[in-house]
């Protein structure tokens, strides 16, 4: 029993502890992630539940991908708060990219609170074979 414990803990938002001052209010997360690796390409997939395509920003500066979306009460106006267990807030993740990465075609879906980032590799980063002669 304490396995299915901490294994559903382990796939709970996980609040980050910053070091620095907040200039918004609310919480911040790390949106957990996998990655992938084909001969031609990285792939991310980052969970970002109840965020939307307006509410998400990807940006690329000095090879650092940042990830950052948010999420919103979502509440009509005259409803009472009874119990409370979806946390709302902000989602932040960066990688730092290396001279592998092809910066400027990576591309980026958001499907269903799924971010799938597809990072292609430049050419002379491809295995390829050498001919002998």
């Amino acid at each position: 029993m304490s396995d299915i414990l901490s294994e559903i803990k382990a796939r709970e938002k996980k609040e980050v502890a910053g070091k620095a001052e907040q200039t918004k209010p609310g919480p911040v997360f790390t949106p957990s992630v996998d990655i992938f690796e084909t001969e031609t390409a990285l792939t991310v997939l980052a969970d970002l539940p109840g965020v939307t395509q307006a509410n998400l920003d990807i940006d690329l500066h000095e090879d650092v991908l940042s990830i950052v979306g948010h999420i919103e009460e979502d509440r009509e106006p005259g409803e009472n708060v009874l119990l409370k267990e979806y946390e709302t807030g902000q989602y932040i993740r960066k990688f730092t990219l290396s001279e592998v990465i092809d910066q400027e075609k990576i591309r980026a879906e958001l499907v269903d609170g799924v971010l799938r980032l597809t990072l292609p590799k430049v050419e002379k980063a491809k295995p390829r074979k050498i001919q002998v002669t």
